[in-house]
C-alpha cells in the first residue's frame, strides 16, 4: 500500500513535467558489468552491489565509454572505482566535490593505483572563486549518488544553487542522473533537512527550476522495507548503523535505502 500512494503522489508531480522524448541509444551494459566485475574495486564496495546496482543504475543512465562524466561528491570513491576504468580509454570522467579536502578519497586511490585512477580530474563542487571547476557545456552526463541530502544541512540550502552549477556543466541534450534516499511524499518536508531523505517532489522541483525536465525515472534502488522514519535517520541503517548493536539484526535485514533514481535531460536549444 505505501509503495502504491508513494507511486500515486510521485505521478501527481511528474504530471506537470514535460517528459522528453529523447532518442533510445543502446545500452552498453556489456561494457558497463566488465568495469563492476573489475578486480581493483575494493571488495567491501563489491559487497554493497546488491544494495547499489551499479550495472543497473549507469545502463538506466546510458552512460556510454565515450562520454564526459562528472560525479558530484564522491566521497571514498565507490562510483570512481567503476566510472575511472570505464572511462579511461575513451572517455573523460571528473570528481568533483569540495575543494579541496572533500576529494581526499579521489586522491588516495590516485596514490595507491596511479594506472587506475591516474586520468581522474578533480575539480570543485560547489566552486569557490578561483577554484577549478568542469568547463561549461562539457559534460555529457552529470551523476551525484545520495548527496542532494547534503546541501540542505545546517538551515543553509545550497540546492538551487548547486542545481544550477549541474545545469551549467552539461551540454545541451546532457544527463543528470539522481540516486538519492526517498522520504515518503505525505511526511513534513522539514525531515529533509535532517533526516537524510528527500521528496521525489522537491527533487523535481529544483531540476525544474533550474531547467532540466524529467526524463525517466526507475525503481532499480527501491527498497519496500525502509519506512523513512528511523531514529537516527537514514544512518540508522546499513552501512553507517549509527545505532551501532542497538537493534542491529533488525536493521541489517532491511538493508540499505529506499532510493530515488531519476534521469534528467538538459532541453537542447
Amino acid at each position: 500500500m505505501r509503495n502504491i500512494l508513494a507511486t500515486l503522489a510521485v505521478a501527481s508531480v511528474v504530471a506537470a513535467v514535460t517528459s522528453v522524448a529523447i532518442g533510445q541509444p543502446s545500452n552498453p551494459r556489456g561494457a558497463i558489468a566488465k568495469a563492476v566485475a573489475s578486480t581493483t574495486r575494493t571488495p567491501a564496495n563489491v559487497a554493497r552491489d546488491r544494495y547499489r546496482h551499479p550495472t543497473d543504475t549507469l545502463a538506466f543512465f546510458r552512460v556510454k565509454p565515450t562520454d564526459t562524466v562528472v560525479e558530484l561528491i564522491p566521497g571514498g570513491g565507490w562510483y570512481t572505482e567503476i566510472l575511472a576504468p570505464y572511462l579511461a580509454q575513451r572517455g573523460t570522467y571528473y570528481a568533483a566535490g569540495a575543494w579541496a579536502n572533500g576529494l581526499n578519497g579521489i586522491k588516495k586511490l590516485q596514490g595507491a593505483d596511479a594506472a587506475t585512477y591516474g586520468k581522474v580530474r578533480l575539480a570543485a563542487f560547489p566552486a569557490a572563486a578561483g577554484e577549478p571547476v568542469v568547463p561549461a557545456g562539457s559534460a555529457d552526463v552529470v551523476l551525484t549518488f545520495r548527496n542532494i541530502h547534503n546541501l540542505r544541512f545546517a538551515g543553509v540550502d545550497r540546492t538551487q544553487a548547486a542545481f544550477s552549477e549541474m545545469y551549467r556543466m552539461l551540454k545541451p541534450g546532457g544527463t543528470l542522473g539522481i540516486v538519492e534516499h526517498r522520504l515518503p511524499e505525505a511526511r513534513d518536508a522539514a525531515a529533509e533537512e535532517k533526516s537524510g531523505y528527500m521528496k521525489v517532489s522537491s527533487v523535481v522541483a529544483f531540476a525544474k527550476q533550474a531547467g532540466f525536465v524529467v526524463s525517466e525515472m526507475s525503481e532499480v534502488n527501491a527498497n519496500p522495507k525502509d519506512t523513512a522514519d528511523w531514529p537516527e535517520g537514514v544512518w540508522t541503517l546499513p552501512p553507517t548503523y549509527r545505532l551501532k548493536d542497538v537493534d542491529r539484526a533488525k536493521y541489517a535485514a532491511i538493508g540499505e535505502s529506499d532510493r530515488m533514481t531519476i534521469r534528467f535531460t538538459k532541453p537542447r536549444k
